[in-house]
């Protein structure tokens, strides 16, 4: 069994990942840094309830856009497993057949959503995906990554308002039937989850046609079931799509 963290902005996801499929997964809020013994005891009790042994679990990999965190957790899957990590970055990328560009810039996350798209649609892909930011990736399926844009997600612009305003409250992410709002909730659902749907839509029109052939739009995160009328924009949608990255590039590591 191999255990990937996915450590983000907004949650940390853990999978458990048996034959090739992830047979358990947990999410949780990411918070300020905690002591190691916070994260060591969070792990053994996720294995406890799962019912894993740490013996059962050969190999561990770490993607990480919270370098505050890294440590903590790393000391604590050292402790728990007795194993020392894989953690994604550029002593990773360097060892590989898979050019990364900007490799002390770009986030793990991205490329390992970039490597297991080429892996699992052997096609050019636009990967879409929502989380604490929402980013578009464009994957050349001969060259690699090709380009990024980066906006805001969902839920860091619904936080935006209630944070810098003093009146706005945070809403829950729930698309509106109508684009017009009538009492303070529905005016910021209607324009903030309407609006990505226009956003998301005219992004990917443009990146479209600045693309010499076809690629697959593939949508991924946590939040990319909000919003449903940007469904027919997408050829898959698969939720672990990180985390399957993360395990293909742990495994094609460990092999070199």
């Amino acid at each position: 069994m191999i255990l990937a963290i996915d450590i983000g902005n907004s949650n940390i996801v853990l999978g458990l990942c048996h034959d090739g499929k992830w047979s358990n997964t947990f999410r949780y809020e990411t918070k300020e840094a905690q002591p190691e013994f916070y994260y060591e005891n969070s792990l053994r009790n996720i294995l406890l309830e799962w019912g894993i042994s740490s013996s059962d679990i050969i190999g561990i990999v770490i993607s990480s856009v919270v370098p505050d965190l890294n440590q903590s957790i790393r000391e604590a899957v050292e402790n728990v497993t007795g194993k020392e990590p894989v953690i994604l970055g550029n002593d990773v990328y360097k060892s590989i057949d898979f050019p990364v560009p900007h490799p002390y810039e770009i986030g793990s996350d991205i490329v390992s959503n970039a490597y297991a798209a080429l892996c699992l649609y052997d096609d050019h892909c636009i990967i879409v995906d929502f989380g604490t930011a929402l980013t578009f990736t464009i994957v050349d399926k001969n060259e690699g990554i090709k380009g990024v844009s980066i906006v805001p997600g969902l839920k860091t612009a619904i936080q935006s308002l209630s944070t810098n305003t003093a009146l706005l409250p945070i809403v829950p992410l729930a698309l509106p039937s109508s684009a017009i709002g009538h009492d303070t909730v529905s005016a910021i659902q209607s324009g903030v989850l309407w609006g990505y749907v226009g956003l998301v839509t005219e992004l990917l029109r443009k990146i479209k046609s600045e693309l010499p052939y076809d690629h697959k739009v593939i949508a991924t995160g946590g939040l990319s079931d909000i919003l449903k009328p940007l469904e027919n924009q997408f050829d898959r949608v698969n939720k672990n799509l990180t985390l399957d990255g993360m395990r293909l590039l742990y495994e094609l590591y460990v092999k070199k």
